[in-house]
């Protein structure tokens, strides 16, 4: 028992030991207070960060950083200061500041609305089309099906191939002359109008679309399904849930990150659409494929009005921006 208590006692003076041992003179500062140790986190914007992590990621991102300055962030703030004046290309050394005249000029431009309705068509229906098959292509190769390799490539070349290529290949092959109408000629349905009727070159500039840019979103796709772990479907199997309820109620929650990383870059990508109707159509046939991308070049290039250009631009700029951030909030809530 004695033994005991000795024992106790040097277990409860040791700490003791420990907190009163002296801190050494060279450290205590003139004012007599020990100096206090340099936090290696510090706080931005509500959240924590970690000094050395945070230096190496900047010096990794600063090329990336420079190159958008400079091509990105720098042209942004010319093309705002051009848009309140009735800057020509020709004579920019002649700018006159007109303050919001041609914000004015933009809201009632008939030509450009026509531009914008031709391009929310194209987003409508390319954007849950090409989604829907790019989600379908990667539910296939994800599958244990034969030659996986040999489809993964295949309905990837597409991406590869540049889109001024793919679009002037295609226009060929629309043409009137073209190799398509040759064929239906053939098969006595006789010559269709293709590129000269404004619908369906509409409709040929979003199949194109669709058939490029699916392989791309494939293989993100493809991916986030490679994550989810071949557990969680198996236990759901012997839970009696069929493929739909496994769909629905697994993989789509599961890949719900990837999904919305595709649908705003895919968003993004038909707003900006202008090189299949510019190598195509060039806006035509009666402004039926002229695309809001398109008239800014034009507006800008063939006609040289920077100061309208640039207006119409920045318009653009901020309905994109809203349309994307409202999106990616609705998104996040949901996960």
């Amino acid at each position: 028992m004695e033994r005991m208590l000795k024992t106790d006692e040097i277990e409860l003076a040791a700490p003791m030991a420990q907190a009163e041992e002296p801190v050494p003179a060279e450290s205590i500062s003139p004012g007599g207070k020990p100096p206090k140790r340099k936090s290696r986190y510090f706080r931005f914007l509500g959240r924590t960060y970690k000094k050395d992590n945070t230096v190496v990621g900047l010096l990794f991102t600063l090329p990336a950083i420079v190159l958008g300055c400079i091509f990105v962030i720098a042209p942004m703030v010319v093309s705002l200061s051009y848009s309140f004046t009735d800057a020509y290309l020709l004579r920019l050394d002649e700018i006159h500041f007109t303050g919001i005249e041609q914000f004015k000029k933009v809201f009632s431009d008939g030509f450009l609305w026509n531009a914008f309705g031709n391009t929310m068509v194209f987003v409508v229906i390319t954007v849950p089309v090409q989604l829907c098959v790019a989600l379908g292509l990667a539910l296939i190769l994800n599958s244990k099906i034969k030659a996986n390799t040999f489809f993964r490539w295949a309905f990837f070349v597409p991406v590869m191939l540049s889109l001024a290529v793919t679009s002037f290949l295609w226009g060929n092959l629309f043409e009137q002359d073209g190799l398509i109408n040759a064929l239906l000629v053939k098969l006595g349905i006789g010559e269709q109008p293709f590129l000269d009727d404004p619908g369906q070159a509409m409709g040929i500039i979003i199949f194109i679309s669709i058939w490029q840019g699916a392989g791309y979103q494939m293989l993100i796709f493809l991916s986030g399904l490679k994550n989810i772990q071949p557990e969680i479907y198996e236990a759901a199997s012997l839970d009696g849930a069929n493929a739909t309820q496994r769909f629905f109620y697994i993989t789509i929650p599961n890949i719900l990150p990837t999904f919305s990383f595709v649908l705003i870059t895919m968003l993004i990508g038909a707003f900006r659409l202008i090189t299949q109707p510019m190598i195509m159509t060039q806006g035509g046939p009666e402004d039926g494929t002229m695309t809001m991308s398109y008239y800014i070049y034009q507006q800008g290039i063939t006609f040289r009005d920077v100061g309208y250009s640039s207006a119409i631009a920045m318009v653009y700029t901020v309905f994109m921006s809203v349309i994307a951030l409202t999106l990616r909030k609705v998104m996040d809530v949901k996960n």
